[in-house]
């Protein structure tokens, strides 16, 4: 897997997938786009999320809508590097069993999620989630 990450003014920048897909970043504390570590967290969120609803859905589980809210803490010296990740997922469907979800979410986060388990190794990520049955 390759990408590049060109500058394209000011704290703008444009990273560019293999595949040939964009997304601007802004080091200007978010100013105008994600920054580089929003990105991270929208990484984190998306790549958990993918987990969750292919598990849910091999379960059989009929589910509408799949949210996860974000939230994460920094250290306060430089680098602020993140310390606290929490994950809560919101899944909506109808007649969700919650064994299945909490099925879902462990293994995502476990075994799956391939940006968690990089994370993992120095940042504490928890994660909890709701259900909305229809």
């Amino acid at each position: 897997m390759k990408a590049q990450v060109k500058w394209i003014g000011e704290e703008m920048f444009m990273g560019t997938s293999e595949s040939g897909h964009t997304i601007v970043l802004d080091a200007n504390a978010g100013a105008l786009a994600p920054s580089p570590l929003e990105s991270v967290l929208i990484s984190l969120g998306a790549c958990s999320s993918v987990d969750v609803v292919s598990i849910l859905e091999k379960a059989r589980q009929t589910i509408t809508s799949c949210k996860v809210e974000i939230s994460a803490q920094r250290v306060d010296s430089v680098p602020k590097l993140f310390s606290d990740i929490h994950l809560h997922f919101v899944i909506q469907g109808d007649d969700v069993g919650t064994k299945h979800v909490e099925r879902a979410v462990s293994l995502s986060a476990d075994k799956y999620c391939s940006v968690a388990l990089m994370l993992n190794k120095s940042v504490n990520i928890t994660h909890d989630f709701e259900i909305i049955n229809l």
